[in-house]
């Protein structure tokens, strides 16, 4: 049920009746104003028509056709002002199942791409979880959504970790996670005041990754990192890497496109004679220097150029690569990987996306401005708009800042461990009776990978976040667990309805005998399809996690109301006959909302709490 969307549309239908098509809002009236839900358009429209606001509002109160769970409606000056239904409104959110406008068109969202050198840590999770929540939420809105990978396969990084393999002659014993067994070494050689003197070795396995020598070592890393991925409940379609990127010729094809721009040229003199230079002024105006070199005078390739190629690839521009299953995923999908000796994509599966969207960190900004700018230089205005970097700010753990090559992390790994560990710690303080339960393990798990995943989304992306261990499983505040909590409670709630032999389903309700209170919860409950767009809109799942608390507080705020006399409102179970049946329902409805929009950012519900 999307009752705002509902009148925003009976309002414009009226506007356009009075000669004025306009385009409406509707919002929740502030608490100490009448009505439910309002609309400033008559200022609109009457600016339109050159009449006085007031009397437009009057007209549009008589005009307006009210839609189903709307009693009334009021003109107070030049706003607009609904009244709800609350019987009709509660009915229908517990009734209707959450109805997202569905939208159209692919989108390619591109995450995690850590380099495949040693394991993840807790820093990385950020990345992550802002993708694998951005593919949830698209799907959810109606897209197809394709996640991408991004394997570096020939960068110095991985180099550096099976140089060390050789250099050191370590050897992997099989038991050890193999990315945290391989980050090791890297590690110890970036410590190692030898290193200097390293280089030729160093170089010489870049050449070997470069011709395809070492794949299978990498491949190792690759599995390790999705097993990691996997249990934070990440999920991709596609590994693309970076030896295939190249191999496949996105570069080459990329530039003979560019060389059709008048914004770029091959400069005969000066410091860009020889070079083959973009003008990206007309779409990144203001810089002190709009010239961006894409391929050398010696004929070598800078890092923009290969990223355009690949973001070229993506929204279709031209093909290129082959495919081969890699490995399936927790649920059996099969997750693919590009590779030279898979098939041709005569189906057009991957890439071919209308909107693409690259979650990198606040570093690459630059960068991916370029790689914006180069589809409006290449004559594809609509995909310049629809490229988008997911801009991300750094994690620091408990105040110190990370860094891998330093060995100054915790891995992600070990982060899940932690906090499964803390959150099983927890429930025993709490209710110790979970502590002897067949799934307490699973309850810890769902607690503790909900409160990691949460931590790293509540903010948004551009916000710093400092990750604490106290603050990320703590039953009160912003957190995962809290949420989770109040889900418990609904479902309990529903438990003990159903073994006194109360209907939960709305059978018997008397909706009528609803009061405000329960129109608030139920009016938070219908938000979810406005609050998801609004996360498509804006490109960032911060704000339903944001909505997961709202809910969470609003069901609080209900479940601990009193009257006057200080006794409870909300004791559902010693509600009257008919409202203790339609608080039922709701209470049902709130509990799959809760589950609803969780998932929507990758956090289950435990059975317990």
């Amino acid at each position: 049920m999307d009752l705002k969307a509902e009148l925003k549309a009976a309002v414009e239908r009226a506007a356009a009746d009075l000669g004025a098509p306009v385009d409406v809002a509707i919002q929740e009236t502030p608490a100490n104003k009448p009505g439910d839900y309002g609309t400033p358009a008559a200022f609109q429209i009457a600016k339109a028509l050159g009449q006085n606001p007031a009397q437009v509002a009057a007209q549009l109160a008589e005009k307006v056709e009210l839609p189903q769970g709307i009693s009334r409606v009021e003109a107070a000056g030049p706003f607009l002002n609904f009244f709800v239904d609350v019987g009709t409104f509660v009915r229908q959110v517990v009734e209707e199942p959450t109805l997202i406008p569905a939208k159209g068109g692919k989108v390619v969202i591109e995450h995690t791409s850590v380099n495949p050198n040693k394991e993840l840590h807790v820093g990385h999770l950020r990345n992550v979880v802002l993708g694998d929540s951005m593919a949830r939420i698209f799907r959810a809105a109606g897209h197809t959504v394709e996640v991408q990978n991004y394997i570096d396969d020939t960068g110095r990084q991985a180099a550096e970790a099976l140089f060390a393999v050789s250099h050191y002659h370590r050897v992997w014993d099989g038991v050890q996670k193999y990315d945290h067994w391989l980050g090791e070494g890297y590690v110890r050689l970036n410590a190692d005041p030898e290193k200097p003197s390293l280089e030729e070795g160093i170089s010489a396995v870049i050449h070997r990754l470069e011709a395809g020598e070492l794949r299978s070592e990498i491949e190792k890393v690759v599995r390790a990192h999705l097993e990691t991925c996997f249990r934070l409940g990440a999920r991709y379609d596609l590994l693309n890497w970076e030896s295939d990127v190249v191999g496949s010729g996105f570069l080459a094809q990329a530039m003979n496109i560019l060389e059709e721009s008048r914004s770029t040229s091959h400069p005969t003199e000066g410091k860009y004679a020889g070079a083959f230079v973009m003008d990206v002024s007309e779409f990144m105006p203001g810089l002190e220097e709009p010239n961006v070199v894409l391929m050398r005078s010696d004929g070598t390739a800078m890092y923009a150029a290969k990223d355009i190629g690949y973001q070229f690839w993506k929204f279709g521009l031209f093909e290129g690569m082959r495919f081969k299953p890699f490995i399936q995923d927790p649920e059996g999908k099969t997750v693919w990987t590009s590779a030279p000796d898979g098939q041709p994509d005569t189906e057009r599966r991957f890439g071919h996306a209308q909107e693409v969207i690259n979650v990198i960190d606040s570093r690459q900004e630059h960068p991916q401005k370029i790689v914006k700018a180069s589809l409006g230089v290449a004559g594809h205005p609509e995909e310049e708009e629809r490229s988008i970097h997911l801009s991300y700010a750094f994690v620091t753990l408990e105040g110190q800042t990370i860094s891998g090559r330093r060995g100054i992390a915790v891995s992600a790994d070990e982060a899940m461990d932690e906090a499964q560990r803390r959150a099983l710690v927890e429930l025993e303080k709490l209710n110790p009776e979970l502590a002897g339960r067949d799934d307490a393990g699973e309850i810890a798990r769902r607690i503790g990978i909900g409160a990691i995943r949460f931590a790293m989304l509540k903010a948004e992306p551009t916000r710093k976040i400092d990750f604490r261990w106290e603050q990320a499983l703590a039953l009160n505040g912003d957190t995962a667990p809290y949420v989770q909590y109040a889900a418990v409670r609904a479902a309990s709630i529903l438990r003990k309805a159903q073994e006194a032999g109360y209907a939960i389903d709305g059978t018997g309700a008397d909706w009528n005998a609803m009061p405000d209170l329960d129109l608030a919860l139920a009016k938070m409950v219908a938000k979810l399809p406005e609050i998801v767009e609004q996360s498509v809109r804006i490109h960032s799942p911060h704000v339903i996690a944001q909505y997961a608390l709202d809910l969470a507080t609003a069901f609080n705020a209900w479940f601990n109301a009193r009257d006057k006399a200080g006794k409870s409102a909300t004791n559902v179970l010693h509600s009257p006959e008919g409202l203790r049946e339609a608080r039922l329902a709701l209470v049902g409805r709130l509990r799959k909302g809760f589950e609803e929009t969780l998932a929507l950012i990758g956090i289950e519900v435990p059975s317990a709490m």
